[in-house]
């Protein structure tokens, strides 16, 4: 992983097991804030904030109008009312890879708008807050690490991991994982392993932080949240278990609570 600025071009955004970068013109703004109602008692100098629920939302998707079968954005995307698992990892300065920061979440699709426009026929994406019916309605963070980039495996993981800490320890609130399935051959697990030393050796499966066996041959998305209290060590990195399938296509993203 490099580190520093970086540009939309390194960017990417999949969603619902569909890889739409090819057809994205921008998206955004990826939002993550809070309510919050100042007050003050009678001998306070200043008013106190307290911070209430938060607001997450990926706001929008422009790309072009496509009808291209299965992948077009057209195709993917012309619906309303629906939710979307989304997976919206950002390079930096370079290729996506492991450790780089990713923006998760379940949305639900509130707009679809044609634009015929300009140069190009272009489509407009609009989605709303995090979706009601979220399995990670619990943990009040979008932004996590990237395990695994868009890519193909077909054998389990000896690599080491990432450490994605900022104090370099365990943490001891839980967290959950956002994957994202583009194509596969038959049956696999994808998982997130953690170790406190980052040798191959070390990894362990870390408690309920899997997608159980899935049948890939079927695009795929979800998250998967683990307890608020579970201890999760300081390094961590994907691991898959083949069960029918012979190669998985996938990405993983892990968000930590914090």
């Amino acid at each position: 992983m490099a580190t520093g600025r970086t540009a939309p071009k390194h960017a990417r955004f999949y969603m619902d097991g569909y890889d739409l970068s090819g057809h994205a013109i921008g998206f955004g703004p990826l939002t993550w804030e809070y309510e919050g109602d100042a007050e003050g008692a009678l001998s306070d100098g200043v008013k106190s904030l307290l911070p209430g629920l938060a607001t997450i939302s990926v706001g929008e998707l422009n790309g072009f109008f496509d009808n291209t079968a299965v992948t077009g954005l057209h195709i993917v995307a012309s619906s309303a009312g629906v939710k979307r698992t989304v997976m919206a990892p950002i390079g930096i300065r370079g290729a996506l890879a492991q450790a780089d920061p990713v923006f998760v979440g379940e949305f639900e699709q509130l707009t679809y708008h044609g634009v015929p426009e300009g140069t190009f026929v272009t489509a407009n994406v609009g989605f709303g807050q995090w979706d009601a019916t979220a399995g990670t309605l619990l943990y009040d963070q979008p932004w996590g690490v990237l395990l695994h980039p868009n890519q193909a495996e077909t054998a389990v993981n000896t690599a080491i991991g990432v450490d994605d800490t900022i104090a370099g320890a365990a943490t001891t609130k839980g967290g959950y994982l956002c994957y994202q399935g583009f194509a596969g051959n038959g049956t696999a697990t994808v998982k997130v392993q953690d170790a406190a030393t980052n040798l191959d050796a070390s990894f362990a499966d870390l408690a309920g932080a899997t997608t159980g066996s899935l049948d890939w041959s079927t695009r795929r998305a979800g998250l998967v949240a683990i307890g608020k209290t579970v201890t999760v060590r300081r390094f961590l990195r994907w691991q898959i278990v083949l069960g029918t399938a012979t190669t998985l296509t996938f990405a993983l993203g892990f968000v930590r609570g914090k």
